[in-house]
């Protein structure tokens, strides 16, 4: 029966439907709009303005595309996203594939395993601040190695431009390498093992029935495992904070601990919000060309599966 055709009785009830949807709707909706569209429109529009008001796309071009510790910004973006794709993601994977087979203490390991990624960056990074700054005595890890009897490896691990950002991915690898592993692990007990033995009857071997069986099945949540580690490594923030606030000599800063400090402590609130439309717009780029370019079979794989 149309909406038209209906009796004033069902008419009442669906008013009454779409009425309650709306109050419980509303307030949520006026909270989004408030802190979230309001907020996101607001530095899209400041980014445009010098703070004396003078309207200039140097905030973009100048201030931002030009300004050598933006460039070193991105760069150590880009260091923390290669070397997860490289490290983490790989680790991750093979901690995943052992923990997927049957032994005493399994779920033992599981748990220690994820437990760094239970702990808050903040938390994390206060841990290796403690472990690894300089001071009166020898860093706990400088003090480890020398016991050990290698001291030539000690570093001044977060005081040196040169060595700082492979100690932050050492850190941010040790707080979310459980996390990759806990999501390619679901996807492993997602796939029969009868297909994995079938292929070992036929005479593969194991590495070859991971490589041609396994890791294809393991695509879909492998995509996103790593679509998830880029886009965090990109809005890195907490960890670098809470350790090194982007130091020694601005060595270890990210686009969004940049704009902390040129928003928040040199008052360049125009180009804190250009550096913030910049990381938004980088972030939508690479979320749209990996949807486009990476995820769309998984996509379309399961738009077929549903219709069909």
């Amino acid at each position: 029966m149309s909406a038209l055709g209906a009796t004033p009785r069902a008419r009442s009830r669906v008013r009454a439907k779409w009425m309650t949807i709306t109050l419980f709707l509303a307030p949520a909706l006026a909270i989004y709009l408030l802190f979230v569209l309001y907020p996101v429109a607001q530095a899209a529009h400041y980014s445009l303005f010098k703070w004396n008001g003078l309207t200039a796309l140097d905030n973009f071009i100048a201030d931002a595309i030009q300004d050598p510790l933006f460039q070193q910004a991105i760069s150590n973006n880009a260091f923390i996203i290669i070397l997860s794709l490289l490290i983490q993601i790989p680790f991750s994977l093979m901690l995943a594939v052992l923990l997927n087979r049957r032994f005493p203490g399994r779920a033992f390991f599981r748990v220690i395993f994820f437990l760094p990624y239970v702990l808050s960056e903040a938390v994390t990074g206060i841990i290796f601040l403690l472990m690894l700054q300089a001071g009166g005595v020898d860093p706990f890890l400088t003090a480890l190695f020398k016991d050990l009897g290698i001291g030539f490896l000690a570093q001044d691990w977060l005081g040196d431009t040169g060595f700082v950002m492979v100690t932050l991915f050492f850190i941010i690898s040790w707080k979310y390498f459980g996390f990759h592993m806990i999501i390619l692990l679901a996807g492993l007990q997602g796939i029969p093992r009868e297909i994995e033995e079938a292929a070992l009857i036929d005479g593969a071997g194991r590495w070859q029935a991971f490589r041609h069986v396994t890791l294809p099945l393991l695509g879909p949540t492998l995509r996103v495992s790593v679509f998830l580690s880029m886009i965090g490594a990109l809005q890195l923030f907490d960890m670098v904070w809470v350790t090194t606030r982007g130091g020694p000599l601005d060595a270890s800063d990210t686009i969004a601990v940049l704009m902390i400090q040129a928003g928040y402590y040199d008052t360049k609130m125009g180009y804190g919000s250009a550096l913030a439309v910049i990381l938004f717009i980088l972030g939508l780029v690479l979320a749209l060309l990996y949807q486009r370019f990476v995820l769309s079979r998984d996509i379309e794989g399961g738009a077929t599966a549903f219709n069909g």
